[in-house]
């Protein structure tokens, strides 16, 4: 089967809601090989909500496309390659209100998608969503700007450049006996802050009680985006999860 090496989008929207979480449970979750990137004695996890216009592969011109709204459950983690430590996010879950990721992510290109259902309400600088998938559902709303709020981090520049940090995600394959990697990058990277209003994810209430807790929410906005598989793969025997 052809891999599809590259594929270019713009985002209308990304929204970062950034969790404390314990990092002894963070450990917990991940396959052999990963750690959890730890800030001020917490493991730093959340969710990304990204809309997409003009998905595409890379040699398909720009005037064609198609649109989705996507949310992906992650934990910010460290591994050991030959160059040193590396960083990225591990993605447990990753949902999609359209078809082609569902069908393709996992086959064509790396990143298995599960279906689900979204509803958006934009409203200038405010972001109301709900996404609901059998048993997995996430609701919030956010709205750009307010005093920037973090024990995590001391600015948005110092939240930006760890986000941005995070390009690389992993992910199991549809086999779950392997996990691979796709890499998210944009030439014009902008982050704002933004206060939230509302949050509830079926995913991290379902951790031990006392666990998480809310840190902060960033959004980007309008920029242009390329997914690409970075061709790296870990085989079986790194996913025995850590501590078992």
């Amino acid at each position: 089967m052809t891999i599809i090496r590259d594929v270019h989008a713009q985002l209308r929207r990304r929204l970062l809601i950034t969790y404390r979480v314990d990092p002894a449970v963070a450990a917990s979750l991940l396959p052999e090989g990963f750690r959890p990137q730890v800030v001020d004695g917490s493991a730093v996890a959340g969710v990304c909500v990204l809309g997409l216009e003009s998905i595409r592969p890379s040699w398909l011109q720009r005037r064609w496309g198609l649109r989705s709204e996507n949310a992906a459950h992650r934990i910010a983690v460290e591994w050991d390659s030959p160059g040193g430590v590396e960083r990225g996010v591990f993605i447990f879950e990753r949902h999609s209100s359209a078809w082609h990721p569902v069908l393709f992510g996992g086959r064509l290109f790396p990143g298995v998608h599960r279906r689900a259902q979204f509803t958006i309400r934009e409203s200038g600088d405010r972001y109301a969503l709900t996404m609901e998938a059998g048993e997995h559902s996430l609701t919030a709303d956010v709205e750009v700007g307010g005093a920037w709020s973090s024990s995590l981090f001391a600015s948005i520049d110092e939240a930006s450049d760890f986000y941005r940090a995070g390009r690389v995600g992993w992910s199991y394959a549809p086999s779950r006996r392997a996990v691979e990697s796709v890499a998210l990058t944009t030439g014009a990277w902008s982050v704002e802050g933004a206060r939230l209003n509302h949050l509830r994810s079926s995913f991290f209430e379902a951790l031990p009680p006392g666990s998480t807790a809310f840190d902060s929410v960033v959004v980007m906005r309008d920029l242009p985006l390329t997914l690409s598989a970075v061709g790296d793969r870990r085989g079986a025997e790194l996913l025995s999860p850590a501590g078992t």
